[in-house]
């Protein structure tokens, strides 16, 4: 089934902390010419190191938080990619509190899974962590009694499109199913934001395929609030 459109924010009254994500600098290029004396650089070592490349699921993943991703079972890259996005994020320990917030609304997770083609930006638990957490009750707790009405669901409808975005083709301005707008910038090798005009966040880790979306799992809450 076709998921439907989501009602556009309109201003609700929530302040979220930002949250500072750090990422580890690329250490320093070795020596480009290799002597006649069939010595490698320390570079050129590091290069040929004796880590696997990635396979399967995980081939197409970019990020310095996909490490942290269970490496096997339903929670892996592998697991993820047989089930549609709702049940995938359920499986995923990163993406708990989310979770919850999904399905504290009836029939959202559903909704979600039965969605023909969805990319969803999903902050992961340290992001919702920044909120309050009185704040972060009232919102389950309000969502839970006002469902499609509430606030929690038109901050969860920001987080997501209506089409399914690789890598590739998610950079740009896109409309979400709140019925506003995310600018997406970078790529898989340089590192890629996504921001509401207001709150600008990284991906940790993006480009994860599920049966019937794109996920790209970010450290920060968009709230949709200008």
């Amino acid at each position: 089934m076709k998921l439907q459109k989501f009602r556009r924010v309109t201003g609700a009254g929530i302040a979220v902390l930002a949250l500072s994500v750090s990422l580890a600098a690329c250490g320093d290029d070795g020596d480009a010419d290799a002597k006649d004396s069939g010595t490698t650089s320390s570079s050129d070592s590091d290069m040929t190191s004796d880590a696997p490349a990635a396979e399967g699921a995980a081939a197409q993943t970019f990020g310095p938080g996909c490490s942290a991703i269970p490496t096997s079972g339903a929670g892996s890259f592998d697991g993820m990619v047989k089930d549609p996005v709702a049940t995938a994020a359920s499986n995923n320990p990163l993406l708990s509190t989310l979770v919850t917030a999904v399905t504290s609304i009836d029939g959202l997770a559903d909704t979600l899974n039965g969605g023909e083609a969805l990319t969803v930006f999903a902050p992961y638990n340290d992001a919702f962590a920044a909120i309050p957490e009185d704040q972060l009750n009232g919102l389950v707790t309000e969502g839970k009694e006002k469902g499609q009405d509430s606030a929690l669901y038109k901050i969860l409808a920001h987080h997501v499109l209506g089409e399914n975005d690789a890598a590739d083709a998610v950079a740009g301005d896109k409309e979400t199913l709140a019925g506003d707008k995310l600018t997406v910038e970078g790529d898989a090798e340089s590192g890629m934001t996504v921001s509401d005009g207001t709150v600008t966040a990284n991906v940790l880790c993006g480009n994860i395929p599920t049966a019937n979306a794109t996920v790209y799992v970010i450290d920060k809450v968009l709230t949709g609030v200008k």
